[in-house]
C-alpha cells in the first residue's frame, strides 16, 4: 500500500507539517475546516473529471482500476482539539502496473479510495477541495504506474 507524502505506510503526512487540527470533534469527528463539506456526488464528479482531464497516453493505460470515497481510513482514530494529526488523504491498494504478471493470481481490480472528510479537513474552501482531490487522485495514479514517494515528491 502506498500513499501521499508518507515515507513507509499509509499515513498521509501534509507537506510542510503534520495537521494541527483546527475546529470542533464531535464524538470523536473531525469536522471539516471547509463548514459545508461536499456533497458525495460532486466530490465524485471531481475525480471523474481529474480522470478526464488526464493525457490520453496515461488515460489509456490505466486498466481495472476502481476510484472510490469513504469518509475516513478504517482505522483512524478519534480526533482530540488542538491535537497535531496525520490524515490519510487517499490509498493505492493493488499490484503498480509496472509489476503486474501474466502469472499473477487475479486478486480483483486494483483500487484507490480518495477519504473525503480528510480532504475536506485540510481546506478551507470547495476550490482547496477540488485542487486536493485532483493531487491526491494523481499521486495514488502515480503509485498505480509503479512510482515510490521519492520519485512523486520529485514530481
Amino acid at each position: 500500500m502506498a500513499s501521499l507524502y508518507a515515507p513507509d505506510s499509509t499515513e498521509l503526512l501534509l507537506p510542510a507539517a503534520p495537521f494541527e487540527l483546527v475546529g470542533r470533534v464531535i464524538g470523536g469527528v473531525i469536522l471539516p475546516q471547509y463548514e459545508c463539506g461536499m456533497k458525495r456526488e460532486d466530490f465524485t464528479n471531481v475525480a471523474e473529471e481529474t480522470l478526464d482531464s488526464l493525457p490520453e497516453e496515461f488515460r489509456s493505460r490505466i486498466q481495472n482500476v476502481a476510484i472510490l470515497v469513504e469518509d475516513f481510513p478504517p482505522n483512524q482514530s478519534p480526533a482530540h482539539p488542538g491535537q497535531r494529526r496525520r490524515l490519510l488523504l487517499g490509498i493505492f491498494h493493488g499490484v503498480p502496473a509496472t509489476r503486474k504478471s501474466v502469472f499473477d493470481l487475479s486478486m480483483g481490480p486494483a483500487h484507490i479510495v480518495l477519504y473525503q472528510k480528510n480532504i475536506e479537513a485540510v481546506c478551507s474552501t470547495e476550490t482547496e477541495v477540488r485542487h486536493q482531490i485532483r493531487q491526491t487522485l494523481i499521486h495514488e495514479l502515480g503509485h498505480y504506474f509503479g512510482m515510490t514517494e521519492e520519485q512523486l515528491r520529485d514530481v
